[in-house]
């Protein structure tokens, strides 16, 4: 996923610091919405990419549906990523892709694994969380 607008955004002083570039990425308002219509509570937890899992995958037989909803899942796992493991954080690659780098120095490319669970389920948000968690 290319987000060319992040580099053109500006506030005081020049672009947006790691603060807001996570809090634009959180947005996924697809997928919260998608969520709150299925009585799922995103917030930012662990517990609520289980929840995820268990939705019923009715946007699989719209291609631009399930793109898009690819996308704000990746988007959210590494929201939740970033929240709760400690030394994680957001990096934007020079090609615009958003991925997750861990303390340990590995990356992660939440979008990827978003559309892949979009698409077929698989792996599930919460196994690719409690792989990420343990590094």
């Amino acid at each position: 996923m290319n987000i060319p607008f992040l580099g053109k955004r500006r506030r005081k002083g020049g672009v947006p610091g790691p603060e807001g570039i996570a809090e634009l990425l959180a947005e996924c308002e697809l997928l919260r919405s998608q969520a709150y219509r299925a009585g799922v509570r995103l917030d930012d937890s662990p517990a609520s990419l289980e929840a995820l899992d268990q939705l019923e995958p009715g946007w699989r037989d719209d291609e631009e549906r399930s793109a898009w909803l690819g996308n704000d899942a990746g988007l959210y796992l590494g929201t939740v990523i970033v929240r709760t493991v400690p030394g994680a954080a957001w990096e934007i690659r020079p090609d615009g892709q958003p991925v997750v780098r861990l303390a340990s120095g590995r990356e992660f490319d939440v979008v990827d694994s978003g559309h892949q669970w979009a698409a077929s389920g698989v792996p599930e948000l919460s196994q690719l969380y409690a792989e990420v968690a343990e590094d």
